[in-house]
């Protein structure tokens, strides 16, 4: 650390004095060697930690001038203390002024989603205004333009829904990973010409959606020469933030800004100083950059010639300020009170401000001309309280003395300051999100006004930031009067309608507990009698105890309400069973749920929409699981009429039992009737923000497509239910989530990914003995067995099965199971019995699903291989045809591929090579690597010859990529954008950034230059 205080490290990162760092060796090898691994390709992401004033900041400037002197792009920013409830302000401050400087080249939906979070995108895509203003947007408002209208002086406690104004799509139906997808391609763009260095400084104070896109960019890095430096202190970052780096495994470097030595200490302060003084100020300070630079200002040249208070007022106590010891407390004072009058009340209103302000609103604060807050900034800057920003703003020194200083101002003016600024903000326009801050600070009870732009705040956010979302509606909550409970013109009190919109914040935000905590509150208000609005808050109510793992207390909640309902048919009543049997089909009790489900009608007078579609839902899986196919299918096609009638807002309000109808949709074949719900439930469950259901729909999703073998669009659907389950934070969908992706890694080949996740979702059930947990048992066997490990995989699957009795699994999955065991069993050296599970098999097939028929032929295959293979190479054959004819593909190769093996064992070499050929095929097109090689390597014991991977032939495509990679990866190097190549080839983007992730392991290269400079170099290539 320099002699002096740091400077920001997104605003000029060196000290303004010039000075040299003193100490730091080790940290600086650090750094430099995380700038390296970048520059050479890699994503690094650098964790700085260290207490307040011990050097971060001056650390992180190191670092972006090395990152610079390296040709990387250096991109920087940080969060504020005050401003903790700012969604992605530390991002928004980073990269703002580059977005309005140079936009990306973003296809127009990546950069509507960006342009609610980045105030510089709006409009670039048709957006309109952004859902969220941090402090830096205020400068174009300054300069005479509007922002988003406010609904200051609206004397209404909330508007009515009719009244309100409709989100824009684009905001409403914004789902967090969707948003974190585009910020990693946005990094990936700002990245693609020299690399990138993201500099966040002070994340212990950033709102909970940064910390949870951090989270996500370290799970699933970009695609390019990456660096992301986060600075933070220990002792105030929240878990999340501080286990990052831990998450980000070999990407992650983890510093830490140690107090100066005794040594170091004299270097800081030069020559000049005696030793004796060295040591005290070293004891006083404790080795801490900066405690020990304000201790020496006090001292020095810095230091007022009078703090007489007659002359300069006497500053309030800053004993209050605990984080800072009580030496440098008083060396700070002493800085403070040699400031004249109006330049102090100039510097506190600043303070009270924002972390980077603008002169007009310290004025505004200060009640001030904006002349003499000008002049007094000269003064606050020629003594180095405060320092020049970007485009106009200033910003102080160091967040501690932003604190000391909003801290010496009194608490009373500090209130009346606040709404100054928030009264100034309002009459410039500015979006409600910008206001909400210095509304909560200075509202008082009762304030319709402050209530209503609280609210319209966190609507604004709640798609990306539902956690601020939250925490503005609890203030909103706290200013509401009493007479609020009565009902408005809707029907429905103002207070009812705000928890309700809490606790739905909380559970999306991850705060279950408190969601809980809000919906039993709602409980309380409603009457005893109001039985209808009561089961809808009950059932939100077991749905967050479900999440939490209190599966008891969800059941016991719904009971106890049910017995309060007198007549048992009530709509109440069948909402609440709906509930119990959902329950029920989670512990694999049919014969429950059966029961449940038949004390309902299909239908009833005063049923609200929503309940038709949920009974219907729910019949399906109940008879499927029971064994009761036909009646399964009935149901199931009685469910595609009432979905037929049903606008998207009778879904809604059924969202969490439709997956149990997509699953069983799946379960019976009907691959393309539930892809078709499916999407259109996804949607609708991103635009209404339903995040607890969404995830069981994209695991259904994921499941489907696996077993069609459409292996690049499962792990997609999977990736974004495991992360919207990490955002939720409930460890049921997480595991759900988890499970897939174990799946969809074990048959792409990816083995040691896909044991990795299958543990991880092992240890996620918490041992409540209900069909997911099975479920991750399950997809860990299928890891071990494709693994090569087939005694440990046919353990874990039996384990999975449970008791033969009461299984925890489904009909298909134990389907699945018993040929897996068959196959594990046809491969033991000695005492091996496939038989046994190919007689499991056939009994389990006789339900009459298509495809069971196929894995009972594989199964008996399997059991007939070594004692009569021709029999078996037919068996598997005639399966081989039928999972085909079915529509699972990925399991037809693997009947080819046994029929294959089977005929060779038997000697008949042509009709081996022909099956392996079929089965290669099957494989390639599927995306199963693994299986694939596995099968090349079979034909070529038979004599087949197969082209190497740089032969570039169709079917056999350069560096082992599969013709579909092949295709994208030679558009990428033609130029053409992710968007453009999805256009050209009828694909999504998110399946290009798959394929094209693919591309770039096959490749290794980690970059679009690294792939167009591979294929170029390829012989006969036009450009080579």
């Amino acid at each position: 650390m320099g002699g002096r205080a740091d400077r920001n490290a997104g605003h000029g990162t060196r000290d303004p004095a010039g000075t040299p760092l003193v100490g730091r060796r080790d940290a600086l090898r650090v750094l430099d060697g995380a700038l390296d691994s970048v520059a050479g390709g890699s994503f690094r992401f650098l964790a700085l930690s260290g207490d307040p004033g011990a050097g971060k900041t001056r650390l992180l400037g190191e670092l972006a001038e090395a990152g610079a002197s390296r040709g990387l792009r250096v991109l920087a920013g940080r969060a504020a203390e005050f401003e903790q409830q700012m969604p992605f302000g530390a991002l928004v401050d980073a990269l703002d002024d580059q977005l309005e400087e140079r936009r990306p080249d973003l296809d127009p939906a990546t950069t509507r989603l960006l342009s609610t979070v980045f105030p510089a995108l709006t409009g670039t895509a048709g957006g309109g205004a952004p859902a969220m203003a941090p402090a830096g947007a205020l400068s174009a408002m300054t300069a005479g333009g509007h922002g988003t209208s406010s609904s200051n002086g609206d004397t209404t406690v909330l508007p009515a829904h009719e009244h309100r104004p409709d989100p824009a799509p684009e905001t409403l139906g914004v789902a967090r990973y969707q948003l974190h997808r585009a910020v990693r391609h946005l990094l990936e763009e700002l990245a693609y010409d020299d690399g990138l260095v993201l500099l966040l400084d002070d994340v212990h104070w950033a709102d909970d959606a940064s910390i949870e896109l951090l989270g996500y960019l370290v799970r699933h890095p970009p695609r390019a020469k990456v660096l992301i430096g986060v600075a933070y202190r220990p002792a105030q970052a929240p878990p999340r933030l501080a286990g990052l780096v831990d998450v980000a495994g070999e990407h992650g470097v983890s510093v830490t800004a140690d107090p100066f030595t005794i040594e170091e200490v004299e270097e800081f302060l030069g020559p000049g100083t005696s030793r004796s003084r060295c040591q005290s100020l070293y004891e006083a300070s404790g080795g801490n950059p900066f405690y020990l630079e304000a201790l020496a200002r006090k001292d020095g040249a810095d230091r007022p010639a009078a703090a007489d208070p007659e002359v300069w007022g006497t500053l309030p106590d800053l004993g209050d300020i605990t984080e800072l010891p009580p030496a440098v407390r008083t060396a700070l004072q002493l800085e403070l009170s040699g400031l004249d009058a109006t330049v102090l009340l100039i510097a506190q209103a600043a303070a009270v401000a924002a972390d980077e302000f603008e002169p007009a609103l310290a004025a505004a604060g200060a009640q001030r001309p904006d002349a003499e807050a000008l002049a007094a900034l000269d003064e606050l800057a020629a003594r180095d309280v405060v320092r020049p920003a970007s485009a106009g703003r200033f910003r102080f020194r160091h967040p501690l003395v932003r604190h000391v200083v909003y801290g010496s101002a009194a608490a009373g003016w500090r209130l009346g300051a606040h709404a100054r600024i928030a009264r100034y903000l309002a009459d410039l326009g500015a979006p409600a999100t910008l206001r909400a801050h210095h509304v909560e600070r200075s509202a008082t009870y009762g304030d319709r006004s402050a209530i209503a732009t609280l609210v319209e705040a966190a609507r604004a956010v709640a798609p990306q930031a539902p956690a601020t979302a939250a925490h503005w509606l609890k203030a909103a909550l706290r200013l509401m009067p009493e007479d609020s409970d009565q009902a408005d013109a809707d029907g429905e009190p103002p207070r009812v309608r705000l928890l309700v919109e809490l606790a739905h914040a909380q559970t999306v935000s991850g705060q279950l507990v408190e969601g809980r905590e809000t919906a039993r509150t709602l409980l309380r208000l409603l009457p005893p009698d109001d039985h209808d609005r009561r089961a809808r808050a009950v059932q939100m109510c077991a749905v967050m105890e479900r999440q939490l793992n209190r599966h008891q207390e969800a059941r016991a909640l719904v009971l106890d309400e049910l017995h309060r309902i007198p007549d048992p048919q009530a709509p109440a009543a069948v909402l609440l069973r709906t509930r119990l049997v959902a329950d029920r089909l989670m512990r694999v009790d049919v014969r429950g749920a059966q029961a449940v489900l038949d004390r309902m009608p299909e239908n009833a007078p005063g049923w609200a929409p929503g309940l038709r579609v949920a009974v219907a839902s729910l019949r399906v899986m109940p008879a499927y699981a029971g064994g009761r196919v036909d009646d399964a299918i009935a149901y199931s096609e009685a469910a595609d009429a009432v979905y037929a009638e049903a606008p998207d807002s009778h879904i809604a309000e059924a969202l969490d039992h439709v997956p149990w109808l997509c699953w069983a949709e799946v379960m019976l074949g009907r691959y393309e009737p539930a892809l078709r719900r499916l999407e259109r439930c996804v949607a609708i469950a991103r635009a209404t923000g339903q995040a607890a259901y969404i995830t069981f729909l994209l695991n259904a999703q994921a499941r489907a497509y696996t077993l069609l073998g459409r292996l690049a669009e499962a792990a997609d659907a999977a990736e974004e239910a495991t992360e919207t389950s990490r955002m939720v934070r409930s460890a049921e969908t997480v595991v759900f989530g988890l499970t897939q992706q174990c799946l969809v890694a074990a048959w792409s080949g990816e083995h040691e990914r896909a044991l990795r996740l299958g543990e991880e979702a092992v240890a996620g059930d918490a041992g409540a003995g209900e069909w997911w947990g099975a479920m991750a048992r399950y997809a860990r066997g299928v890891a071990l067995v494709n693994a090569g490990r087939l005694e440990e995989g046919a353990v874990a699957i039996v384990e999975a099965c449970g008791d033969p009795g009461s299984p925890k699994l489904d009909p298909s999955t134990l389907m699945s199971c018993a040929e897996l065991l068959a196959y594990c069993e046809s491969h033991r050296e000695k005492d091996g019995d496939p038989g046994k599970w190919a007689g499991i098999a056939e009994m389990l097939g006789g339900i009459g699903v298509p495809a069971d028929a196929g894995l009972v032929r594989l199964a008996r295959a399997h059991a007939t291989r070594t004692s009569d293979p021709a029999a078996s190479a037919a068996l598997a054959a005639e399966a081989a045809r039928m999972l085909d004819g079915a529509g699972r593909r990925l399991e037809a190769g693997r009947a080819e591929l046994a029929s294959g093996l089977a005929y060779q064992a038997a000697g008949d070499r042509d009709r081996a090579r022909e099956r392996l050929r079929a089965a290669v095929t099957i494989f390639e097109e599927c995306g199963a690597r693994a299986l694939a090689d596995q099968t090349v390597r079979e034909q070529r014991r038979l004599g087949v010859r197969v082209p190497g991977p740089r032969r570039g032939r169709k079917g056999d495509e350069p560096f082992g990529l599969s013709p579909r990679e092949y295709e994208i990866a030679t558009l990428v190097a033609q130029g053409c954008t992710n968007q453009q190549v999805a256009e050209k080839l009828f694909l999504s983007v998110r399946t290009v950034e798959t394929h094209l992730s693919r591309v770039f392991a096959k490749l290794g290269v980690s970059s679009r230059v690294g792939v167009a400079t591979a294929l170029n170099a390829l012989p006969g290539s036009d450009r080579a």
